[in-house]
């Protein structure tokens, strides 16, 4: 497992990740979401969708291996989409990716 899916699955047993399109989207339009990580095999519409919403409100969007991938790191099922609401975690798993 890589450091950033280690560092995403501390902030999902710290309480501050959501998951599923409909959670992360709502996140991101009510400003507590400070990153977003989507799976590199999500849906095309999906993945639009979520790309526009987090350009309108300035969110950093990145993707994050497949969705077993992040399913496996946050402990759940598959997920597609993820958002991180806490600032520190978003740094920390920004600068693992760069």
């Amino acid at each position: 497992m890589s450091k950033l899916h280690q560092l995403l699955g501390l902030a999902m047993r710290a309480g501050k990740v959501v998951s599923g399109e409909e959670r992360v989207l709502s996140a991101i339009r009510s400003g507590v979401a400070f990153l977003v990580l989507i799976s590199d095999d999500a849906a095309l519409n999906a993945r639009k969708k979520i790309s526009d919403k987090s350009k309108h409100y300035g969110v950093p969007l990145m993707t994050a291996g497949s969705r077993s991938e992040l399913g496996r790191a946050l402990g759940k099922a598959e997920r597609v989409v993820v958002a991180v609401t806490d600032p520190g975690f978003a740094k920390a798993i920004r600068k693992r990716c760069e």
